[in-house]
């Protein structure tokens, strides 16, 4: 017998989510932390509603809207000081009833995400301790781990290692990683800007894509203004992490007079993806799987990701609801969706980091050419991979894979998010013209336990099973994608579609063998 279901190295917000969707479900889980305290200066800064829902899933809305505002545009500036590019959020009404694109103070959120994983009965955390040695049988994998003078071991079904980029437990267990072609040195700098500096300072982020010093400037939460500037490959890292160089770089927008010198380090970006995201009964998570350059704020994003894909797959073999193939899904998938969204980050990086001058005005006249003389806004979300291959349907079609939409629905007491009506898990959803499926097919859903959603018009009288959306957000998905139902994932992505009840019966086929519910 394991001593735990699961057994989570790393506390940081990956294995804090991680503990909280396990706990959230019973899954008796220990999280090993080698620190014994939340790292007190931010790191990540950007969310966008995709993490928002999972955090949401996991009853952190009020956290989450106490340490986030809206992600300003990012206007592109080139070589010559010309409009090149510019980033946006999706228009209201938003599709997943969050703002799009976030900036997030990480101590605050990550002390809530901690102190949610510690009010779960089933979740054990020892902090300041360190796994030394990882082993593996076909029934289960064990760790010797060093606490203070001493050591025991403990026994797990499985185990998520999302111990960070330089992880202990990927280099234990070799696993290597994928190195996707990007390697560049950088300065991140925060400041906390006085009342004189924030006046001096652009209204929105801004890539200055200048060759002699491309740079980051990201408007963070309140009086936090965050810059990344690249490094020449004769510049020592660690003499310009200094004060004096960082306010020398700093010179042309601030002084020291405008702000406190909150955070100065040196990076190299890369764009470094696992190989193998399971050895056995290991997984990798978050920056132990993958690195990506910060271009489009998704660095901690992904790892959210990672862990939300993984968690549900894990509880439902845990609880005997599916086999444990359908854990082999999970590395394919993320490391799919890593690997496409990297390239996409990789090209904005390598857009904004070009150091000759030549080359720079030739993108910029390239650039305003494509977009007709005028430089539109892309939305960020625009960029966003589907999954394309893993725990989804055989049935193609654009909507598969996709995230489904979290409108706002119209209770008696006012407008609730979807998921805080319905609640999450695997989910049927239908469209409000769409025929009622038969008895059998829905027994058979409901027995790999899944949940029925209907939705209606406002038109259509009231019947207090089916739902009211307060906008047309799920509405128009529907019409935009010519489908009248959607079987939906607990991470939010939709297994696939169907327009007929004869294609609905084929979709539900298809669930019941990937998720390992009855024949």
């Amino acid at each position: 017998m394991s001593d735990y279901s699961v057994v989570i190295v790393g506390f940081g917000p990956v294995g804090a989510v991680a503990a909280c969707l396990l706990g959230q479900a019973g899954i008796k889980t220990l999280v090993i932390e080698r620190s014994s305290h939340i790292y007190e200066k931010p790191r990540a800064v950007a969310l966008d509603h995709e993490i928002a829902r999972i955090l949401q899933g996991i009853g952190l809305s009020e956290a989450l809207a106490s340490c986030t505002e809206p992600f300003t545009d990012s206007v592109f500036y080139g070589a010559d000081g010309r409009v090149i590019k510019r980033m946006t959020m999706l228009p209201e009404p938003h599709p997943q009833s969050w703002t799009p694109s976030m900036v997030f103070l990480q101590p605050t959120l990550e002390a809530a995400m901690r102190a949610k994983a510690a009010s779960f009965p089933s979740v054990t955390l020892r902090l300041g301790e360190t796994v030394h040695s990882i082993r593996q049988s076909d029934a289960a994998v064990e760790l010797d781990i060093t606490a203070g003078k001493g050591a025991y071991a403990i026994k797990a079904d499985y185990m998520i290692a999302c111990d960070g980029a330089s992880s202990i437990c990927r280099k234990q267990l070799e696993m290597p990683l994928d190195d996707l072609g990007f390697d560049e040195p950088w300065l991140v700098v925060d400041i906390e800007a006085n009342a004189e500096g924030l006046a001096k300072l652009p209204q929105t982020s801004v890539q200055y894509c200048e060759p002699e010093r491309p740079t980051t400037f990201v408007i963070c939460t309140g009086n936090h203004r965050r810059w990344e500037l690249k490094l020449r490959e004769d510049e020592d890292p660690v003499e310009m992490e200094k004060p004096d160089a960082v306010w020398r770089l700093l010179a042309r927008w601030i002084t020291p007079q405008d702000g406190h010198l909150w955070r100065s380090a040196s990076y190299r970006f890369h764009a470094l993806v696992a190989k193998d995201w399971r050895k056995g009964r290991v997984f990798l998570a978050g920056d132990a799987a993958h690195q990506q350059p910060p271009f489009l704020g998704q660095g901690l994003c992904q790892g959210l990701r990672d862990v939300a894909n993984l968690g549900w797959k894990l509880i439902r073999c845990i609880q005997g609801q599916s086999k444990d193939a359908l854990l082999n899904s999970y590395g394919p998938e993320r490391g799919g969706h890593v690997r496409k969204l990297t390239t996409t980050i990789k090209s904005i990086g390598t857009l904004i980091g070009e150091r000759d001058a030549q080359r720079a005005l030739k993108r910029d006249d390239r650039l305003i050419a494509e977009a007709g003389g005028t430089v539109k806004p892309t939305p960020r979300q625009d960029l966003m991979p589907a999954l394309d291959t893993g725990c989804i349907s055989g049935l193609s079609h654009p909507a598969r894979g996709t995230l489904f939409p979290q409108p706002w629905i119209t209770t008696p007491t006012g407008a609730k998010r979807l998921d805080d009506v319905t609640g999450g898990g695997l989910r049927l959803v239908s469209a409000p013209s769409a025929a009622g499926p038969d008895a059998i097919g829905l027994q058979q859903w409901r027995e790999m336990g899944g949940k029925v959603i209907a939705l209606r018009s406002a038109a259509q009288p009231e019947d207090g099973v089916s739902l009211l959306e307060r906008d047309t957000v799920l509405v128009d998905w529907f019409c935009r994608h010519a489908v009248a139902y959607a079987l939906v994932r607990p991470d939010h992505a939709v297994f696939g579609v169907a327009s007929t009840l004869l294609e609905l019966s084929a979709l539900l086929a298809d669930a019941r063998a990937a998720f390992g519910g009855k024949a």
